[in-house]
């Protein structure tokens, strides 16, 4: 039988709990303190007192990591996918790492929008001020000025950002896999006009100010032994409390704070903004969206906000393994009649690609992403329903051919 060292060390306690609550209520008094103590113990923290700094390096370089030229991540001296744990039995400072080496990918993949994909970062809200936070978008040159066609991607929720499906994909796969990059150089290809949001990107941290809080007494007449007594218990209690911090968490890391981006607060919020700020504003005469999980919600609160304009200039919209519910976020009838028409919903499932999938909700088509094809990497074109509604038909069809989704790049991440 194997036992944990965390039980071996919680033990007595246990067995003294066991052995107080037989007793009478003084017993129980003490009972609750035990049960108080055992409250503040992180066992987490408690077996990873030993472990080194979190210091991490900045760079990938620093991690000793590149993408190779088929956009995988590999070590730079043994040429070895990443690996996580990097040091056993500490899975905390394993996770730390891995979700710096994140950061500095995220950073990475902004640029290779910029410098391989030639599309602009544009800062958000668009009349923010000097030092109120602040996020971005990306777009090509001619997201607003395009007549005819423009595409929107909008990615799902968790850690990543713009530019990205999933970053596990990209840390244990490669940069096609994980990322919008191969949509977006095909759309450009095939002449449309590009706009990625970034629903994630909803605050800053920054680190809490310390607040200095004057003792009362030190205004106070009373006499200097009198202002020392009374001064001794909360120095004591603080002294008590940073003893206990520093066991508990030795590596304790800084009190952070989030200040929120005006209207960009949460992905749905963002949606707006960037219809109402772009997207309704481009010339494009056709817009497509491409939108994965969460960002398949977001899609349809901007529906449900800004009906009429997005009836009137969005073609159609594929979405992928979507959250969405529309009755949760209680979309009228007109809009679950849209979405039937003009909508598409690609879900995991055994079934061959394209095969209907039953739906308990009444909004639009969901169908087979083949999803035991995925894992073998297989990049295929999807054929879209056609709607019976003749006034983009041409159109639908035009852009579903001209730009293949790759749907088992996200379903892998799944």
């Amino acid at each position: 039988m194997c036992i944990s060292l965390s039980s071996l060390i919680l033990l007595p306690i246990w067995i003294s709990m066991a052995q107080i609550q037989q007793g009478g209520p003084d017993e129980k008094e003490k009972s609750t303190a035990l049960k108080d103590l055992l409250s503040r113990i992180d066992l987490d923290e408690l077996m990873k007192k030993d472990e080194p700094p979190l210091d991490f390096p900045d760079t990938l370089e620093g991690f000793e990591y590149a993408f190779n030229e088929k956009g995988q991540l590999r070590h730079i001296k043994t040429g070895e996918p990443f690996v996580f744990n990097y040091r056993e039995d500490l899975h905390r400072w394993n996770q730390k790492r891995y979700e710096a080496l994140g950061e500095i990918i995220t950073k990475y993949v902004y640029e290779l929008l910029e410098k391989d994909c030639s599309l602009k970062k544009v800062s958000i809200p668009v009349d923010a001020t000097e030092s109120e936070p602040k996020s971005f978008i990306f777009m090509s040159e001619d997201a607003l000025t395009n007549p005819q066609k423009l595409m929107v991607l909008i990615h799902g929720s968790g850690v990543v950002r713009a530019g990205q499906w999933a970053r596990r994909l990209i840390i244990n796969e490669d940069l096609d896999s994980g990322t919008q990059i191969p949509f977006i150089k095909r759309a450009m290809d095939e002449g449309y006009g590009v706009i990625v949001l970034n629903p994630n990107e909803n605050y800053i941290e920054v680190e809490k100010p310390k607040i200095h809080v004057q003792s009362s007494s030190d205004s106070s007449d009373e006499p200097a032994e009198k202002r020392e007594r009374k001064d001794k218990v909360p120095k004591e209690t603080k002294k008590r409390r940073d003893f206990y911090e520093k066991y508990r968490n030795p590596q304790r890391e800084k009190e952070m704070m989030q200040l929120y981006i005006r209207e960009n607060g949460s992905p749905e919020e963002h949606a707006v903004y960037v219809w109402d700020h772009f997207i309704a504003q481009s010339a494009a005469e056709n817009v497509f969206f491409v939108a994965h999980s969460y960002g398949g919600l977001a899609f349809v609160e901007l529906m449900i906000q800004r009906e009429a304009d997005v009836k009137s200039k969005v073609t159609a919209v594929a979405l992928t393994d979507s959250v969405h519910n529309v009755w949760h976020q209680e979309a009228g009838k007109t809009i679950r009649e849209w979405m039937r028409e003009n909508c598409c919903n690609w879900v995991s499932s055994s079934e061959p690609l394209d095969t209907s999938v039953e739906s308990m909700l009444p909004d639009c088509p969901r169908v087979s992403a083949e999803a035991s094809a995925l894992c073998h990497g297989t990049k295929y074109t999807h054929t879209w329903p056609l709607p019976h509604n003749k006034r983009h038909r041409s159109t639908r069809a035009n852009f579903l051919e001209e730009l293949p989704v790759y749907f088992q790049i996200l379903y892998r991440s799944l």
